[in-house]
């Protein structure tokens, strides 16, 4: 009886920071995922109306923090007539890729507020590595990670055939993120 309480005190041990990392949330009303693109020269910004993130983040230990975000690619936003495109098969193929996936393979900090997040970035069946630059702000019991980073939408077959004219809608686009979220330790 002792050996397996002993055991269980071990367990519950070994296993408190990840239950302090798991406890982080999302806090949907403050946070949102935008995009920049360029069309004939011409900024147009759209966003994602439904994303999820799964996040186990303590400064303190970087080695074993861990951040996973799901984007549903048919929630992205640009203007109607944009919005009635982007399910199709030519750009976003919502019916065989109704998501995108970010997830960390390391978390390097810079200073003391801001990061780097290395990972894989998947969007239509394609993944590549990307190094995410993160800031990190407190107010209050919420942390606000913000940033933006630079993907090339040809990479991930996003926008095809006749759309693959880099004049007509330029390969770069800018992804912006603001992430409000509760239960990250202190910085």
């Amino acid at each position: 009886m002792k050996s397996a309480v002993v055991s269980l005190c071990l367990l519950a041990a070994s296993t408190a920071p990840l239950l302090a990392q798991a406890q982080q949330a999302i806090v949907p009303a403050q946070s949102e995922i935008a995009f920049v693109s360029r069309q004939m020269g011409v900024p147009v910004e759209g966003k994602f109306k439904s994303f999820s993130a799964q996040v186990a983040f303590d400064p303190a230990q970087l080695a074993t923090s861990r951040i996973t975000f799901t984007v549903d690619t048919g929630s992205a936003d640009i203007s109607r007539e944009a919005n009635a495109e982007l399910p199709k098969p030519t750009w976003f193929n919502v019916a065989a890729f109704p998501q995108a996936t970010f997830t960390s393979s390391s978390i390097k900090r810079v200073d003391a507020t801001r990061y780097e997040v290395a990972g894989k970035l998947a969007i239509k069946g394609v993944s590549s590595d990307v190094v995410v630059p993160v800031t990190l702000a407190q107010n209050g019991a919420t942390t606000v990670a913000s940033g933006a980073f630079p993907i090339k939408r040809l990479t991930f077959r996003i926008g095809e055939k006749e759309w693959a004219d880099t004049s007509m809608v330029a390969d770069e686009v800018q992804v912006k993120f603001k992430i409000a979220l509760s239960g990250v330790p202190r910085l």
